[in-house]
């Protein structure tokens, strides 16, 4: 069964919406740091944007979503950058075989709004619901559930991409384009504009989580709960206090749990057991001044947040509480102040766990400060050569930009290095193109790839030339 009044008529065919139009306009990613300017095209008409990407400059162009990249892989100073948030329709949702037909524009959230009410689940979602469906490929972002569920493009039975020659070409993990395909997910955008994805569904009996929550007295009796029991759930991750020093540094707790069943909600949730509650209460205003977050009240935030998450099991908790805390507040980028904040994200291998504790002690003894740290587990990765997820931990720190912070970071990509780890690409600001071509040593692969459907190198970025991503 199709959703009537969902489906299109033609793969092909031109979105009737509107005109297009260009912009200049100034650009950063969601940590706000080094803006630059391009051209930007707003546009829902296939036409026009493949016509833009066949006539783009010497610049060249880049596809751009919600700006939820940290860095600055959708910015491309003094190029051409297509806003792609106007080709957002959703074509069909087939409730029968649980795939959703959409446009690469589409945001998760839309599409989880729109599916959840049949049963049905996005199967892979990052901290927030504000990307795009593109984004979501060309980041091949990962969730809390990565080693149960591998990343998002674990779950794309198609993508329709717009290549630089101006063509559309159909692509799926197993066709005669497979090369390309893979490539695609996790490339920024680097081999082509993602216009529309066919993609698996879950099933799901209710929108809520059945959760279990556990504190950790310190940051080794965090990793150890941490090594346990993780089979049991299909999601997972923990926050700690990375402020806190002495005894208790790296405290924190462990939330972890399922999609909830029906016979687990109480009488009255199960009035109306797939309402998808997610209220956005506020938005941020741009008024923080530079040094908000200081260690005075990153302790508060930490001491507060500690306190309220006690070891508790079996609870019910909708999709905000268990997994999108923040997008209760829109722009909470904003709180960072105008100098920004960089999010530093590296995956290492189990048997060097040893890492975390030093990365964290590095960074404590830095005077920099972390109030939102996140630490997960890895299952395997995949075949895509750009694709951050390997099998191990992954840690993330958001760390607001001040002096010193860039040998702060320099000490920490040395550290991942020796131990065999890397960074991910749709957090990246600051690393360097020799420090990345070592963290990824499938980058020759991905670039003849790359090079071979794009041979004139029109799709660039801001983050593609400081990496050297796009070479010749």
């Amino acid at each position: 069964m199709s959703i009537p009044g969902l489906k299109s008529a033609s793969r092909s065919a031109s979105p009737s919406a509107g005109g297009a139009e260009r912009r200049t306009e100034r650009l950063t990613g969601w940590g706000r740091t080094a803006p630059t300017t391009a051209t930007v095209l707003h546009t829902a008409d296939l036409d026009v944007i493949a016509e833009a990407v066949r006539t783009s400059g010497p610049r060249g162009v880049i596809a751009r979503g919600l700006g939820r990249s940290y860095g600055d892989p959708a910015q491309n100073a003094g190029g051409l950058v297509v806003d792609m948030t106007a080709l957002d329709r959703i074509h069909d949702i087939d409730v029968d075989a649980a795939v959703a037909d959409v446009d690469a524009g589409c945001s998760l959230d839309k599409l989880l709004r729109a599916v959840v009410p049949h049963g049905l689940w996005v199967p892979v979602l990052p901290g927030t619901r504000q990307v795009t469906v593109g984004g979501a490929i060309g980041a091949d972002i990962h969730g809390g559930n990565h080693h149960t569920q591998g990343t998002f493009t674990r779950h794309v039975l198609s993508l329709d991409l717009l290549t630089a020659d101006g063509q559309i070409r159909t692509l799926t993990p197993d066709g005669p384009d497979r090369e390309l395909f893979l490539a695609t997910t996790g490339g920024m955008g680097l081999t082509g504009i993602v216009l529309r994805a066919r993609i698996r569904l879950d099933r799901v009996e209710t929108s809520y989580f059945i959760a279990d929550v556990e504190q950790a007295t310190d940051f080794d009796d965090m990793l150890e709960r941490l090594q346990h029991n993780d089979e049991n759930y299909t999601y997972s991750k923990t926050w700690f206090d990375s402020v806190t020093k002495g005894a208790h540094m790296g405290r924190g707790f462990l939330l972890r749990g399922s999609s909830a069943k029906l016979s687990d909600l109480p009488p009255e949730l199960r009035k109306d057991p797939l309402k998808f509650d997610a209220p956005q209460l506020a938005t941020f205003p741009d008024v923080f001044p530079p040094g908000m977050l200081n260690t005075l009240t990153a302790k508060a935030l930490n001491e507060v947040y500690y306190r309220k998450s006690k070891t508790k099991s079996g609870v019910v908790q909708n999709i905000t509480q268990f997994y999108h805390l923040l997008d209760l507040f829109a722009d909470w980028n904003r709180a960072y102040g105008p100098r920004g904040f960089l999010q530093y994200q590296f995956v290492v291998p189990f048997e060097r766990a040893d890492l975390l504790r030093a990365s964290m002690e590095a960074i404590v003894d830095s005077g920099h400060i972390s109030a939102l740290n996140v630490l997960k587990r890895f299952g395997d990765g995949n075949d895509a050569p750009l694709s951050f997820p390997q099998r191990g931990y992954t840690l993330a720190v958001d760390l607001p930009v001040k002096k010193g912070l860039d040998q702060l970071c320099d000490l920490l990509d040395e550290m991942v290095l020796d131990a065999g780890g890397r960074l991910y690409l749709a957090k990246d600001s600051r690393t360097t193109a020799d420090r990345f071509a070592r963290m990824y040593p499938e980058l020759p692969a991905w670039r003849k790839v790359r090079d071979a459907v794009d041979p004139e190198r029109k799709f660039a970025s801001d983050q593609a030339r400081r990496l050297q991503l796009v070479t010749g």
